[in-house]
């Protein structure tokens, strides 16, 4: 009898994840609001159902006999992941990591309380404009409980900050806004697995931004090219901000930044695989280790197989956010389309309305042999 597996998610996000426990035999049981995503229709069963109703989908997964429950790349979906699991007796990490991991004032007083290299961060609203009193501009203004640069931005005055957390506020679910001390220097993630405490390194990842104020991604690179003196420290500052976090348990995205002194600012971590196809495209091509196969076998309790796949290439994503990029993205497909490894999401419609990582354009993958 197949084992059955539920997916939180039916976005072209989970689409890899869906596809992997299929390829391995497993009965796929996907929950998301109907919204014609692909996941829908490659589901073996697709239930119409909201991933922020956690109590209806604990039930559902009750009745179905599920064997594991997981999701990769959404903060949202591991609140219902990590609740159903806990309800079920399944492997997930617990609550309290979810609370931790989840919510970013939760997360800086988890990190100061550990010790990690983190930044001054204040939980505030527009009528609490006197506690910047104690940080130096500029400031991030941002959403305790949203990911993908929505509601972010680098502000310079109590004026801006006062618009900004308007802004900031409108986009958390909670209503729930962070003012920080603006770490400066490199930007860079980690990707890891957990499986009973433990971790495990997989990559690290070299992203490009838009840079200020509102910092979208348009692009990342592996291997980084830190070298290893450097990698090392940075590893162990993750692992103490997984410990710090109690993340046990599955993928984590770890983001830093490191500045021209080899300091490291600990930004945030969340208890999944990074998105924006860093976890299912860009690791597994890079490290040739099938980073959405052992997501799977954490949930279903089965040992990591840490066997490469593949042999790894440099790897990259390119983020479609204006007509520019589209003709550059264009051009590489008439003359070298062997660099493409996949198009992702594809809208040129799009192009010109970005205002956070959920709605640029498209995205598309390229791979080099040559790891340098």
């Amino acid at each position: 009898m197949k084992k059955k597996l539920a997916i939180i998610g039916a976005s072209y996000l989970q689409l890899p994840l869906i596809l992997k426990a299929k390829e391995k035999g497993l009965e796929t049981h996907v929950f998301a609001w109907k919204a014609n995503d692909p996941g829908e229709y490659e589901a073996d069963f697709f239930y119409p159902v909201s991933i922020v109703e956690k109590e209806e989908i604990e039930q559902m997964c009750r009745e179905i006999g599920i064997d594991g429950i997981c999701s990769i790349a959404s903060d949202l979906a591991m609140e219902t992941v990590n609740y159903v699991a806990d309800r079920l007796n399944l492997p997930a990490n617990s609550l309290e990591c979810t609370k931790l991991s989840t919510n970013k004032h939760e997360m800086r007083q988890a990190f100061e309380k550990a010790g990690c290299s983190s930044c001054k961060s204040v939980e505030i609203t527009t009528g609490q404009l006197d506690l910047l009193d104690d940080f130096q501009w500029p400031l991030i203004i941002k959403p305790a409980d949203r990911s993908g640069s929505r509601g972010i931005a680098l502000v310079f005055s109590k004026e801006e900050a006062a618009k900004a957390i308007e802004h900031a506020s409108a986009e958390s679910f909670g209503h729930q806004v962070l003012a920080e001390n603006f770490i400066q220097g490199e930007e860079f993630s980690i990707e890891c697995i957990s499986q009973n405490g433990k971790h495990v390194f997989l990559q690290a990842t070299r992203k490009m931004t838009t840079g200020a104020p509102h910092f979208i991604e348009t692009g990342h690179v592996e291997p980084s090219g830190l070298d290893d003196e450097l990698l090392a420290r940075i590893k162990e500052e993750v692992f103490k901000g997984l410990d710090a976090l109690q993340i046990t348990t599955g993928a984590s995205h770890s983001e830093i930044k490191v500045d021209e002194s080899g300091n490291i600012g600990l930004i945030e971590i969340g208890g999944r695989m990074g998105g924006d196809c860093i976890g299912s495209h860009l690791v597994p091509c890079s490290t040739g280790l099938d980073f959405t196969e052992m997501v799977i076998d954490c949930a279903l309790g089965n040992p990591l197989n840490f066997e490469m796949k593949s042999e790894p290439v440099t790897a990259q994503s390119h983020f479609i956010l204006s007509e520019e990029d589209n003709q550059e993205f264009l051009k590489l497909q008439k003359k070298h389309p062997e660099r493409i490894l996949e198009v992702v999401d594809y809208h040129p419609e799009k192009i010109g309305s970005t205002t956070d990582s959920s709605n640029r354009a498209g995205c598309y993958i390229t791979i080099e042999p040559n790891r340098q």
